[in-house]
């Protein structure tokens, strides 16, 4: 589940990429649960695809998915052979979803969450999006609902250098890249854990990422 369908093999580093991932599930915080799930096929020969949430929460307070694409040939759109693409939503309070600072402060969460784990990124960009849904008739006992989205990607510094991690060891490339690790693949994970968590309104457990109050009904 979640390698996307190709004619040909999948190369090593992907292979190595996806165990890194499917085994750093384990080092996310314990209110965030992450799964795998079935990858998109037709946006690049090789693909793979995790869906978070909080643990428990029957209310999906908070939830998302990301997205890991890779080309070995290279999409100059991604400035490089790989790609992540971010997605997450969380319910928010009436309150919240009007201030005009909300889309700063919910940019800020995922690029804190990447600095914090010293995820090196590329080409970064996304929408943050709040969005309200009024409920009528035999639906308005359920109340109203307010939820802020996010939207991003980016292309991982690591994947410049996982190439030639296929040819065997090495050292850092003529930029000073080291060579692909699977703890820097796993960082990408973590900050995706955390973005959730902040969104969520849980307690940062990294100095410096800010969170807003989020609604819990």
């Amino acid at each position: 589940m979640g390698v996307a369908q190709s004619s040909e093999a999948s190369p090593p580093i992907f292979l190595a990429v996806t165990d890194a991932l499917r085994a750093g599930i384990a080092r996310l915080r314990p209110e965030v649960a992450v799964h795998e799930v079935a990858a998109p096929t037709r946006v690049a020969p090789f693909s793979f695809a995790l869906a978070g949430g909080l643990t428990g929460d029957e209310a999906d307070t908070a939830a998302g998915r990301l997205i890991l694409l890779m080309d070995p040939q290279g999409q100059p759109a991604w400035q490089g052979t790989a790609r992540i693409v971010c997605y997450a939503r969380a319910s928010i309070d009436r309150e919240i979803a009007g201030d005009p600072l909300l889309a700063e402060v919910a940019w800020s969460w995922l690029r804190e969450s990447l600095e914090a784990h010293g995820a090196g990124v590329r080409a970064l960009g996304g929408t943050v999006t709040a969005t309200a849904s009024q409920r009528f008739g035999v639906l308005a006992a359920d109340g109203d609902s307010f939820d802020v989205e996010l939207r991003c990607s980016w292309s991982p510094d690591w994947a410049e250098t996982a190439l030639a991690s296929d040819r065997g060891p090495a050292g850092p490339d003529t930029q000073g890249r080291l060579p692909w690790s699977a703890s820097a693949t796993v960082a990408h994970l973590l900050a995706f854990g955390d973005l959730l968590a902040a969104m969520a309104g849980l307690p940062p457990q990294l100095s410096g990422v800010i969170t807003l109050p989020t609604r819990r009904s």
